[in-house]
């Protein structure tokens, strides 16, 4: 082993064994393209979000019964569970959906089971009639990203709604990575059975004696087995009817025993459920589907692969039924991919002519130009057993980290050259100059190493989304250290020319000698012109706006509405086509796409699912074939939309992060009155404010409701129960709950039979009071055990560790997110809150929150680190506090750069500063190491900080201009 300076050298050895490192690096090289063929490419990185949820059906149940008989008690079980940070639920008619938040790093699975044991405990607590509980754990990859219509100018909108729910449905599910398809507009098949409330108390039956005898009738039960001559037989129990002619005839028992045909008492009919969602296509009915992707699959391939298996089915399907796309989150995911890609290969490409202009010559060129490859492909390796795909966060790191991938060989050939125009040959100036500048080196590359390596691992969902870019740029910059180790001086040592020519001063070095020179003899001045500097910059931080992340343009505006709940579908419906009139003859329009209701409801936005809300989608052409953003689209079209009478409406560009809109703020607190009153007057003060436009809160909004209170005396003495009550008005008025409806066997299908009394029974107070209840005595008005009223109540309640919130919304007019949350807080009525009202943020304020105190975490995680790893190179507690002073000056540009060009304090800010603080260190660590060359040579301190400055001023600008244009 080479020896060289009293440890081993491993420059020396990699110039002296050229084969083995040239097998290592061809060996890294192969693994490399073959991992970056295998990676899969996503819009963001896949991140298994730490969240259990919990939904629970009761149709029927008001959003107030719901939270006391359901929410609360689900609550109070899921608290005791280990890890837990938040409970957070939402109440609406007929559904309550509580999610669970954990601390990051819980594991999903253990979650899932802890949540279900403790639903488990308390089930026989909850009400008999809800739905079994859903548990599930929901993930980033659970929204649609592949949307079509089908249409057909023959068939009906019923064959086409089979059509999705059977054959694309199952063509795609085949898909590898395709975990859901979901259909939106179209109709179910259902039997329908309308009873005559007439026929019923003539005949001294009910709505739940018939729907009840349906599902005990209707069954196909395993009856056994049986041992026959001729061996052991399987016994089936065949009840169900196997025609809609035949259910009409079923015999349903009668109050006194006898028994009447179905049909007899109401009409049977095979029909469709009704229609609680639609879709329209530029104003026209349509059938469409979406595809939902399986979670930790590629977007890119899994989109490639269900397109491919759409265009097979079209081919099948009769020439009159068309499947049209309507939009795909792949185009626009390949677009920023290869985007990124040509960033990277751009910022390589100046970084090498950054070099030539500075060495003049093509075989150092060339030698620097290759560092960039050489740790490149390596790291997909690495990315391949980690598990990350090629997305928006890793490509982010590998762009900006291109510059830094030539530093370390920058500097060794810089040093070499220096060493062959001391007259030594290639080879030795090769060996002598990497092992002079080898503890440079290292220092530069861990210090990098140690300001990224605290990105990795910081807390909360942040900390989910930048593992993976802090992971790569370390993996990337260690890689570059190796080359600089081992591929550079041996390339160097057999490429480069046996004689270099000295060249004439250049101006550069001139000028900063001279002024060098007066820096170290004027120090004082010096340093006060720096302490100046850091102070000015401290000072323009309160003029640089505070934001988040810049939505990137994905050419699609959200326009959502809501109308005052009990709105019918078709009242959404008519503003949903006034505002496709309005917006699809806008230039730049290529369609406007819209649901009324929802096929699925959303776990991220529960309650989003009624008739009374409506999503209309913009679908825009290419960012290239407008002049104008999605931003921009949507800022113009806010005024015309908002002229809509009677529906609440929010404009939204598709691409941000978190909520739809940036402000947001939550009240929470026990009194729910006290809590109403004080969201009312922060609303009012909000809207006061100029900055902020679009301001919406979601305090409790009341509706009609008619109230039955059972009167306990008469319900006693006619023996019936607030359950039989409830049950019966409900069967009554909306049918039996889904899961528990009775089947009809159509084929391989099961088919939903609906029991309910005439529309007509629906009309009047008088007609609701006559449902009939059973007793035990036999059956009764509703208004002869009850009084029937009417009332308000809530349409929906947002809770939040166990308490009511309010959430407020609104978009920015004008300023910057940090400064619209600072004007939000200093509102009058939000400095003197009352003791039982708190206050927190969500959606973009959330985030932005949440980022700056982990990146303010990562980054003071990353200046300690920067000082272990320097102590522990040179062996020194007060040289590295020497190096790591200009790190404070050096915010100064950042912060001027900021203000001069208007941009906020952001993401991609903070980015920027955790790379420059690794720049930053590695220019001193440069200058410092040779000037104690210089000392051991025995320079004075001044000759040898002017020496070190004459050496180290080339690379040190070659590897930051490098570093900028990459």
């Amino acid at each position: 082993m080479e020896q060289h300076g009293g440890g081993f050298n491993v420059s020396a050895w990699a110039i002296k064994n050229p084969v083995p490192i040239i097998l290592l690096w061809v060996t890294l090289c192969i693994f490399g393209i073959g991992s970056y063929m295998g990676l899969g490419i996503n819009d963001r990185p896949d991140v298994d979000f730490p969240l259990v949820v919990v939904s629970v059906a009761r149709p029927g149940s008001s959003a107030t019964e719901l939270e006391t008989d359901v929410t609360k008690k689900v609550e109070d079980s899921l608290s005791g569970i280990a890890h837990v940070e938040h409970i957070n639920s939402s109440v609406q008619e007929g559904s309550s959906t509580t999610t669970l938040q954990l601390e990051i790093g819980t594991s999903s699975e253990t979650a899932l089971s802890d949540v279900r044991d403790a639903i488990s405990r308390i089930r026989q607590s909850l009400p008999a009639d809800i739905n079994e509980p859903l548990i599930m754990h929901p993930n980033t990859s659970g929204l649609p990203f592949l949307s079509y219509s089908v249409s057909s100018s023959t068939h009906s909108v019923a064959e086409l709604s089979r059509l999705v729910d059977e054959d694309i449905s199952r063509a795609l599910l085949a898909v590898p990575g395709v975990s859901e398809v979901q259909r939106s507009g179209g109709l179910t098949r259902q039997v329908r059975v309308t009873l005559d409330p007439g026929r019923l108390q003539a005949l001294g039956t009910t709505v739940e004696n018939v729907n009840l005898q349906l599902r005990a009738l209707n069954l196909n039960l395993p009856g056994g087995q049986a041992k026959l001559d001729e061996g052991t037989q399987g016994i089936r129990t065949l009840g169900a009817a196997r025609t809609v002619e035949e259910l009409k005839a079923a015999p349903i028992i009668l109050g006194l025993g006898n028994t009447a045909r179905l049909d007899t008492l109401g009409k049977v009919e095979d029909a469709y459920a009704e229609v609680t969602q639609l879709a329209r296509l530029d104003g026209k009915p349509v059938v469409s589907f979406s595809v939902v992707r399986t979670s930790g699959q590629p977007l890119v391939q899994t989109e490639a692969a269900a397109v491919t298996a759409i265009e097979a089915l079209q081919k099948r399907l009769p020439a009159d039924i068309h499947l049209d796309l309507i939009k795909s989150m792949g185009p626009g995911t390949r677009a920023t991919f290869h985007a990124s890609l040509d960033a990277l290969g751009l910022g390589a490409f100046l970084a090498v002519v950054v070099i030539f202009i500075f060495l003049r010559q093509w075989q150092a060129t060339i030698i620097a130009g290759l560092a960039i490859p050489l740790s490149i492909l390596p790291t997909f390796a690495v990315m391949k057993i980690f598990g990350y795909s090629l997305n928006f966060i890793t490509l982010l790191g590998l762009t900006l980290v291109v510059g830094i991938l030539v530093d370390d060989a920058i500097v060794d050939l810089e040093n070499i050259e220096r060493h062959i125009r001391m007259g030594k040959n290639r080879m030795l100036a090769a060996i002598e100059a990497t092992s002079e500048i080898g503890l440079a080196v290292v220092a530069t590359t861990m210090t990098i190493v140690a300001v990224f390596v605290p990105v990795s691992f910081m807390s909360g969902i942040m900390g989910l989304f930048f593992k993976p870019f802090g992971v790569t740029v370390a993996v990337a910059v260690l890689f570059s250290l190796l080359v600089a180790r081992t591929a550079t001086p041996l390339m160097a040592a057999y490429l480069l020319p046996e004689h270099v020519e000295a060249q004439r001063e250049p101006a550069y070095r001139a000028f900063y000698l001279r002024m060098l020179g007066k820096a170290i003899s004027h120090r004082w001045i010096a340093m006060f012109v720096a302490a100046a500097v850091f102070v000015g910059s401290l000072a323009t931080i309160p003029f640089i706006g505070k934001g988040f992340f810049s939505a990137a343009d994905e050419s699609e505006v959200s326009v959502n509405v809501s109308l005052p709940s009990g709105s019918s579908i078709e009242a959404t419906e008519q503003v949903v086509q006034q505002l496709t009139r309005q917006l699809q003859h806008h230039v730049g329009v290529r369609h406007v796409f819209a649901t009324v209701g929802s096929a699925v409801s959303n776990l991220f936005q529960p309650g989003s699912s009624g008739v009374s809300n409506a999503t209309v989608s913009v679908l825009l052409v290419r960012p290239k074939e407008r002049n104008f953003t999605a931003e921009q689209f949507a800022n113009e079209i806010r005024p015309l939309v908002k002229q809509v009478p009677g529906a609440r409406i929010d404009v939204t560009a598709t691409g941000g992060v978190g909520s739809a809109k940036p402000v947001n703020l939550i009240l929470r607190g026990e009194d729910h009155e006290e809590l109403f009153r004080i969201a009312d007057k922060v609303t009012a003060e909000m809207r006061g404010l100029s900055m902020l436009k679009d301001v919406q809160n979601t305090a409790a909004e009341l509706r009609p409701e008619v109230h039955v209170r059972p009167d306990f005396q008469r319900a006693a003495e006619q023996g019936v129960s607030v359950q039989a009550i409830g049950r019966a008005v409900r069967l009554a008025t909306q049918g039996e709950a889904t899961l528990n409806l009775p089947k009809f066997n159509a084929g391989d299908q099961q088919i939903d039979i609906l029991v309910t009394l005439n529309n007509q029974v629906q009309r009047t107070m008088a007609d609701i009071d006559s449902i009939r209840v059973n007793g035990v005595r036999g059956q009764v008005p509703l208004n002869a055990v009850a009084d029937v009223s009417r009332g308000l109540g809530p349409v929906s309640i947002s809770r939040a560790d166990r308490m009511r919130q309010v959430t407020f919304t609104a978009n920015l007019a004008s300023g910057d997110l940090g400064s619209a949350m600072t004007a939000v807080y200093n509102l009058p009525t939000m400095k003197h809150l009352p003791a039982t009202v708190s206050f927190d943020t969500s959606g973009q304020a959330k985030f932005q929150a949440d980022a700056f105190s982990a990146f303010g975490v990562a980054l003071g995680t990353g200046v300690m680190f920067i000082y272990m790893v320097l102590v522990l190179l040179f062996g020194n507690f007060l040289q590295p506090i020497t190096i790591m002073m200009a790190l404070p000056l050096s915010f100064a540009g950042a912060f001027l750069g900021l203000l001069l060009f208007g941009k906020e304090m952001g993401l991609m800010a903070l980015i920027g500063i955790v790379m420059l603080m690794g720049l930053v260190t590695k220019n001193s660590i440069l200058l410092v190491d040779h000037t104690l060359e210089g000392r051991k040579r025995g320079l004075s301190r001044h000759d040898a900080l002017i020496d070190s400055g004459r050496d180290r001023v080339r690379p040190i600008l070659m590897t930051t201009i490098a570093m900028i244009t990459g």
